[in-house]
């Protein structure tokens, strides 16, 4: 991340190149300047207003926040002594819930309205879930009712009360239609001067996620609290970079949502964790992604060129596709993250391709399933069945299933009787998933067995290992920055 946001700036910093856009009579286009000088006296009018076209600004009501003889480009004035100023209030709201939106307008030589919508619409989502023996539910009931009016989505107003006004102190000698994306949505260009108007930029890249609370009809005022402050080329270049959507709509709106709230996670970072201990996490992470590639590399490489099985647990391998295919039919039934269902079913593809390295998989085409689909059939390798191995790893799993499905059992018994689930499905998914994660420990003492019996671990992928064992270390770190879950 860092290293993009320093190539965007990189470029940034370049500069627009005017010889390369013509007007229409072929000569190349001069460049634009600022229509406000440096220490331009200014006056700010704020008008909030729920008609999306506002136009009229002599009503009194409808100006939220005025502020005269600013000067633009200064960086000292103010209670803090940083340019900046903040005006709070409360804001009315109809009964109807309209989407509130202000339009500020710069007055001097020229009159420019703008206008940012300042609600933002986002779905809540509402899980039936239930007792599947007893069919009671500890859900809210007015939820439940909303769920039988709405659907299981709803898409419900919600408010920040904090928006940031930042006028932009750039003089750059912009020019028209050479500025770069995603800037060139900010820079205006005044159609007789052709110089372009200050750059306001509506900053609400701190307003995190957790902070949104909805509208509903218990609200009558709103609060508010708004800042006017000067901003820098190089930081709104960041903020601009940063707040840019992904042109790839075929995603849909859930990785968008999905989206902000890992960028949230990210800014939580950034404000509450120590300088320190944030320099240490961005220098493991980088870490953690080469141990985790070089890891996934060697244990293709062994069983590419594994050519004896002695010592190694087949049954384990069995194991682990049942186990990433619990995981993959768990996410997807839960609405995860786009790319953590992709990580996982790419790692369910290799532990499938693990398969026919540690048996001979053939298809038999005289005995047909159905009559039509050929019959896939495994078979041991001669250096797994020769050796002691098979026996040990055998010997391993039926001492294991004393163990393992006892207490799946009582975990499925558990689960169905003090759990809430959306469908038997739902349970099944769930009640295996957590067994996965409660006891998928227990799974690795097979192999622990085979090398006990045969006195030796020379056969056991080695370097993979110790990269993933050096994974389990930075992901510990990890879990004391980023929000995980209990599990």
């Amino acid at each position: 991340r860092i290293f993009i946001i320093w190539a965007i700036s990189s470029w940034f910093r370049r500069g627009p190149a005017p010889q390369e856009q013509s007007s229409a009579g072929g000569t190349p286009r001069a460049p634009s300047r600022n229509l406000f000088p440096k220490d331009t006296l200014m006056d700010l009018y704020v008008y909030i207003s729920e008609h999306e076209h506002f136009t009229d600004f002599n009503v009194t009501s409808a100006l939220f926040w005025q502020k005269r003889d600013l000067v633009y480009g200064d960086w000292t004035s103010g209670e803090n002594a940083d340019g900046c100023y903040e005006h709070y209030g409360e804001v009315d709201i109809s009964q109807v819930g309209a989407p509130a939106a202000p339009s500020g307008r710069l007055e001097a030589s020229w009159k420019r309205s703008f206008l940012p919508v300042i609600n933002k619409y986002k779905r809540r989502r509402f899980q039936k879930t239930k007792n599947l023996l007893t069919g009671e539910t500890e859900a809210d009931p007015e939820m439940i009712k909303r769920a039988e009016d709405y659907g299981p989505v709803e898409v419900i107003s919600h408010w920040h009360p904090n928006l940031t006004i930042n006028m932009v102190d750039d003089h750059t000698p912009w020019v028209k239609g050479s500025v770069p994306p995603p800037l060139d949505q900010y820079v205006k260009f005044d159609a007789i001067s052709g110089d372009y108007y200050p750059i306001l930029y509506f900053n609400d890249y701190w307003n995190l996620q957790k902070d949104y609370f909805p509208i509903n009809e218990t609200l009558q005022r709103l609060p508010f609290r708004l800042s006017f402050c000067p901003l820098s080329l190089w930081r709104w270049q960041l903020y601009a970079a940063q707040s840019t959507k992904s042109p790839w709509n075929f995603l849909g709106e859930d990785l968008y949502e999905q989206s902000d709230e890992e960028q949230d996670s990210v800014k939580v970072a950034l404000l509450e964790t120590n300088p320190y201990l944030l320099a240490l996490t961005i220098v493991v992470s980088i870490v953690h992604s080469i141990f985790e590639f070089l890891a996934f590399k060697n244990d293709i490489q062994f069983w590419n060129s594994r050519q004896s099985l002695e010592g190694l647990s087949v049954r384990s391998v069995f194991f682990g596709v049942f186990q990433s295919l619990v995981v993959l039919l768990y996410i997807l039934d839960n609405e995860t993250n786009f790319v953590v269902q992709v990580s996982v079913f790419i790692g369910l593809l290799i532990d499938l391709w693990k398969i026919t390295k540690v048996m001979d998989v053939r298809l038999d085409r005289e005995n047909k399933v159905a009559g039509v689909f050929p019959r896939v059939t495994f078979k041991d390798k001669s250096t797994y069945i020769e050796s002691s191995t098979k026996v040990y790893d055998d010997m391993a799993f039926r001492y294991l299933s004393w163990i393992l499905f006892p207490l799946l059992g009582c975990y499925a018994v558990y689960s169905l009787l003090y759990l809430e689930h959306k469908g038997w499905y739902s349970w099944v998914l769930s009640m295996l998933y957590g067994f996965l994660l409660t006891f998928g420990f227990i799974t690795m003492t097979p192999q622990l067995f085979i090398n006990y019996k045969l006195k030796s671990v020379a056969h056991l992928p080695w370097r993979m290992l110790t990269y993933k064992a050096l994974n389990t270390f930075i992901d510990d770190l990890f879990a004391f920055v980023i929000k995980m879950p209990m599990m």
